[in-house]
C-alpha cells in the first residue's frame, strides 16, 4: 500500500513539475514576443519618420512664403525628436550608432532654432538655404539604407532579438544582417562629419558632447575601482564589477557596479580626473528620520566630498523617504544654471541614493561676466505685477537659442503658486518662467 502512495505522489509531482516548466516555458515565450514586437515596432516607426523627415525638408526648399516656413520647420524639429526616440527603443546600447543619433538632433536643433524666430523679419540667408539642401540629400541617403535594411528584416523574416543577442554576445563572427545594415548607415552618416563641420549652422558645442568641466590626469581601471569604493562606502575585498566604455562615447568613463544583498549600486567616473558623472544606489528606505532640511546639508556635504566648487542649492522636494535636490554653480554670485547638479538622499539616514552630475562637466568654465545694462528696478517692472517678488538673484541661463544670457532671476508667488522668472538684464526680456512643484509629502518626524 504504502508503494503505491509513493508511486502516486511521485507521478504527481513529475506531472506538476513538467506543469510548472511548461508555464515558464509559455511565459517566457510571452516576454520574448512582446519584447520582439516592440522592437519591430520602434523599427518601423523610425523608417517611416526618416521618410517624412526627408520628405518636410523638402517641402521646406520649395516654399516660397515665410509664414508657411516656420510650422514646417516645426514639423521637421518634432519628426527628429521622434526618431531619436524610436532609436532608443532599439537594442543598439552596444552598437557605435552617435554619428545618426548626432546627425538627427542636429537637424532638431537647426530647425527648432530656425523655426521660433521672426522669419519675416529675418529670412533663410543663402547659406541657411544650402546647408538645407546638404541636409536634405543626407537625410535621403539615411532613408535609403534604413529601407534596404527594412526590405531585408521583412524579406527573410528576421529578428531583433537576434540582434540583441549578437550584441549582448559581442558575436563579431556571426553574419547578423540588421547589424551590418546599421553599421551601413552609420558610416553614412560619419562622411557627412567633415561636410558639416564647415558651417557652425549645425549644433552648438556648449549643449553636448563636450565635456568642458572635465580636468585632471586619466586614471587607471584600478584608480577608478579604489574612487568607486570610496562612494559606495565598501570595505575590504567585496566584488566590484569595473567596464569601460566603448569607442564612440561623449566623454570615455569607467562604469563601477556592485550588489550585496538588497543593496546595489552603479557609477559612471569620467576617465580623465576620475569625477562621478552618474552615481545611483538602490536599497530599501525605511521611514524618515531626518527632515528635508537635515538631507539638504546632507546633500551639500557630499559635494563638499566631491570637490564641487562654489555652488548653491535652488529647489528640494521630498519624495516618500527621499529627498531630491537641484544645485547650481555660482560665481561671484551669480547663479549658473547650466552647471546643474541633482542629489537624491535617504531620509532615514542620510546616505547618498543618486547623483547626475554630466550637466555640470558639460558646461563647468570660468565665465565673463558683464555688468547688467538695466537696473533691478528696470527688470521688476517687466515682470507680472500680480506676481508678489519674494527672492531676487543674478542667473546665468541658456535661452531657447541654447545661448548663455545673464539675467534677473525673480522667485515670487502668484494665487497658490511659486514661480521662478528670467529677465534679461541687457534689453529686459522675459526670457523664461518656470512654476515650481511643491513637495509632494510633508515631513514628519518618527517617534
Amino acid at each position: 500500500m504504502k508503494r503505491w502512495i509513493l508511486i502516486t505522489l511521485l507521478v504527481i509531482g513529475v506531472v506538476g513539475t513538467g506543469v510548472w516548466g511548461y508555464k515558464e516555458h509559455q511565459d517566457k515565450n510571452a516576454v520574448l514576443i512582446q519584447a520582439e514586437n516592440s522592437y519591430q515596432r520602434a523599427f518601423h516607426d523610425l523608417t517611416y519618420h526618416t521618410d517624412l523627415l526627408h520628405d518636410k525638408i523638402g517641402n521646406v526648399l520649395a516654399m516660397n512664403t515665410q509664414k508657411r516656413l516656420s510650422p514646417e520647420l516645426a514639423q521637421i524639429w518634432r519628426l527628429t525628436s521622434e526618431a531619436q526616440a524610436d532609436v532608443g527603443q532599439l537594442p543598439l546600447t552596444l552598437l557605435p550608432f552617435n554619428k545618426t543619433e548626432e546627425f538627427l538632433h542636429d537637424i532638431g536643433d537647426f530647425s527648432y532654432k530656425t523655426a521660433i524666430r521672426d522669419l519675416n523679419k529675418k529670412p533663410l540667408s543663402d547659406k541657411e538655404v544650402k546647408m538645407l539642401e546638404k541636409l536634405y540629400k543626407q537625410s535621403g541617403t539615411i532613408k535609403d539604407e534604413l529601407r534596404k535594411v527594412q526590405h531585408t528584416v521583412l524579406e527573410e523574416n528576421l529578428r531583433w532579438m537576434d540582434v540583441q543577442l549578437a550584441l549582448a554576445t559581442n558575436d563579431s563572427q556571426g553574419d547578423n544582417t540588421i547589424i551590418d545594415g546599421f553599421k551601413t548607415v552609420e558610416k553614412s552618416v560619419a562622411g557627412f562629419g567633415e561636410e558639416n563641420n564647415s558651417s557652425n549652422i549645425i549644433g552648438i558645442a556648449d549643449e553636448n558632447h563636450e565635456f568642458k568641466g572635465l580636468d585632471g590626469e586619466k586614471i587607471t581601471e584600478q584608480q577608478a575601482r579604489e574612487i568607486a569604493k570610496e562612494i559606495f562606502n565598501i570595505k575590504g575585498d567585496q566584488k566590484l564589477n569595473i567596464t569601460k566604455s566603448g569607442k564612440g562615447a561623449d566623454v570615455q568613463t569607467y562604469m563601477a557596479s556592485y550588489q550585496q544583498g538588497d543593496k546595489n549600486g552603479y557609477a559612471d567616473l569620467s576617465e580623465v580626473g576620475g569625477h562621478p558623472l552618474t552615481v545611483m544606489v538602490e536599497r530599501p528606505v525605511q521611514e524618515a528620520k531626518i527632515s528635508l532640511h537635515e538631507g539638504a546639508l546632507k546633500a551639500n556635504e557630499y559635494l563638499k566630498s566631491f570637490e564641487f566648487p562654489d555652488h548653491e542649492l535652488i529647489q528640494s522636494s521630498q519624495y516618500e523617504k527621499e529627498g531630491v535636490y537641484s544645485f547650481v554653480a555660482t560665481q561671484n554670485g551669480v547663479r549658473i544654471y547650466p552647471d546643474a547638479i541633482q542629489m537624491k538622499i535617504a531620509l532615514d539616514n542620510g546616505d547618498m541614493l543618486g547623483m547626475s552630475a554630466k550637466d555640470y562637466f558639460m558646461n563647468h568654465q570660468k565665465r565673463e561676466i558683464k555688468e547688467p545694462a538695466i537696473s533691478e528696478e528696470e527688470a521688476r517692472s517687466s515682470v507680472n505685477p500680480e506676481v508678489k517678488i519674494q527672492e531676487q538673484h543674478m542667473a546665468i541661463i541658456e535661452n531657447d537659442l541654447a545661448e548663455e544670457v545673464l539675467t534677473y532671476e525673480f522667485l515670487g508667488t502668484l494665487g497658490n503658486n511659486t514661480y521662478r522668472i528670467f529677465i534679461n538684464a541687457e534689453d529686459g526680456t522675459e526670457e523664461k518662467v518656470e512654476r515650481l512643484k511643491a513637495t509632494e509629502i510633508k515631513f514628519s518626524r518618527a517617534v
